[in-house]
This record gives C-alpha cells, structure tokens and sequence, in this order.
C-alpha cells in the first residue's frame, strides 16, 4: 500500500430503462379504477322501460344532474338516498335553489306502479321544475337514439 496504487473502476453505464417502477404504478393505478369504478354509478339502480324511440338525455350523466328514482317496490329515491313521495318537493326546490337549469330526472323501474311514478312528477311540479326528463332505454332490435332536438 506504501508505493502501490490501487485502480477501482466504475462499472460502466446502463442503458436500459428501468420499467419495474413504472409497471408496479401501473397496477396500483388499475387495482384503484377497478375498486372505484363500481362505486360511481349514479343513483338506484332500476330496470328501466324499454322503448322504440328514445331521445338522448347527455345532461342526465352529468354528476351534478337530479335524479329521481322509483324502483318496483314503490319506494322512491333523491339521488341515492331514500326519500318519501311527500318529502320530495321542499329538498328539490333546495337543490334548484342557484340553478338556471331547473331539470330532474325521472327514472322509473318498468315494473313500478304508474300510481307511484305520477306522485313522483307530481311532487316534482310542485317544487318548480321546469323541465322534467323520463328515463328510459332502447328496446332490443331498433334503431339508435335520436339526438335531443336544439334549443
């Protein structure tokens, strides 16, 4: 060691990138949406009416959109939280309160009693909804919805 000198060399440079990380984000990233994904459907879910002619309702898909649903049951929900009939108007007329566009969505299982799904449009008039759109999906064997007429 007196007189010697020692030589440590540097392994030389790679190349090749690394993927490892990337795939290990990639799979939490999917593992998340898969988790998520069924969490995200809007409101009860109802078998709806099928028709021949239905109209495409794109503002029923926004998340701020007001869904009112009947299920066959006869029990009758805000969104995703049960609510009565008669209670109905005094917590729409709250959610249209800062709105311009006072429309609400109504979606009825096809097997609901009429009876019901009347009280329900009827409660909603009574709030000040403007425009109410029924809910409904395209029969089996028939053409592709129409888009909405244009303002």
């Amino acid at each position: 060691m007196t007189g010697e000198k020692t030589k440590f060399s540097a392994p030389p440079p790679v190349a090749d990138i690394n993927v490892t990380p990337m795939v290990d984000v990639m799979l939490v990233l999917l593992i998340i949406f898969m988790v998520i994904t069924p969490m995200l459907s809007k409101g009860v879910s109802v078998t709806l009416v099928q028709t021949q002619h239905p109209i495409a309702m794109q503002a029923a898909d926004k998340s701020d959109a007001i869904v009112c649903a009947v299920t066959r049951d006869g029990k009758t929900f805000l969104g995703t939280t049960a609510t009565p009939p008669e209670d109905m108007p005094a917590k729409v007329k709250d959610l249209l309160a800062n709105r311009l566009d006072k429309t609400v969505f109504v979606k009825a299982d096809a097997r609901a009693r009429y009876e019901r799904v009347v009280e329900v449009v009827d409660n909603l008039r009574a709030a000040g909804v403007d425009q109410l759109g029924l809910l409904t999906d395209q029969a089996q064997g028939t053409a592709p919805p129409a888009a909405p007429p244009a303002k």
